[in-house]
């Protein structure tokens, strides 16, 4: 290759390598801490908080706009911008499900931004034992004007209503029931088959009979272990009867072999 060739090949590759860092997502920031709940019962007010920091990784991103999304219902956002030393430096505060932040900028002496978000559980929508259902706790995304949006992060949790947690702890006794009886090779099919049912009584909304359900299968697989643990513990009693009687019938082999090799015959 030529150095003309090899110069252009250079230039190239510079340029390649400037559009691929322009086209390139901006960095998003870090969550220092973040506190949210895993699950909730439908009604009930629920509250999050989470810090984030780093807020310019990118050098040449010095201003950029917070947006945040929730499924909550009846919320408050709280936004304490926060300096180096640890002083609050401004606040804001935001009803509804979704907001957008003042400008957030490192002239303006940002380091820190602490969210609080507060809220009702939703209804559930549809019911699903597993997965679980969930609803979009919290989601935090990073933008700018004219840019790119960066997802910061996102939370989902479980949500439930006090006779479908009834049921759900009834499906999981249940479920460990059958495991263990399966582990035990006692046969689980009668009680897998009413767990299904169960699951789709749950799945449908009708808690009572998927609990109902749920404790048959949980019987259903308990009696099957007891039955499979005493059918092993005879099993075991055989064989020992069996290994006396070798031993008694081999110790009286040994005695007539005995006698008729008495010296005086």
């Amino acid at each position: 290759m030529t150095k003309t060739n090899l110069s252009r090949f250079s230039s190239l590759l510079i340029a390649f390598l400037v559009l691929a860092s322009l086209a390139a997502p901006v960095a998003a920031v870090s969550v220092g801490d973040a506190t949210v709940p895993e699950e909730g019962q439908v009604g009930s007010q629920v509250e999050a908080t989470v810090t984030l920091t780093q807020l310019y990784q990118n050098p040449t991103l010095e201003q950029w706009q917070l947006e945040g999304e929730t499924e909550l219902r009846d919320v408050t956002w709280s936004l304490s911008y926060v300096d180096q030393t640890g002083a609050t430096v401004g606040r804001e505060e935001f009803d509804g499900q979704n907001f957008t932040s003042s400008a957030i900028s490192a002239t303006d002496g940002t380091a820190e931004v602490r969210l609080r978000v507060t809220g009702t559980v939703p209804p559930v929508d549809s019911y699903s034992y597993d997965p679980e259902q969930t609803f979009l706790f919290l989601s935090l995304t990073q933008s700018r004007e004219g840019g790119n949006a960066n997802a910061i992060d996102s939370w989902e949790a479980h949500h439930f209503t006090s006779a479908s947690d009834r049921a759900r702890n009834a499906l999981d006794d249940a479920g460990s029931a059958i495991s263990a009886a399966s582990a035990d090779g006692a046969d689980v099919s009668e009680a897998e088959n009413t767990f299904e049912q169960a699951r789709n009584a749950y799945e449908s909304e009708n808690f009572d009979l998927a609990a109902e359900l749920a404790n048959e299968a949980q019987s259903q697989a308990e009696s099957s272990q007891q039955s499979q643990q005493t059918f092993q513990l005879a099993l075991y009693a055989v064989g020992g009867l069996v290994v006396v009687a070798l031993l008694v019938g081999g110790f009286l082999y040994w005695r007539s072999q005995q006698d008729s090799h008495d010296p005086l015959g």
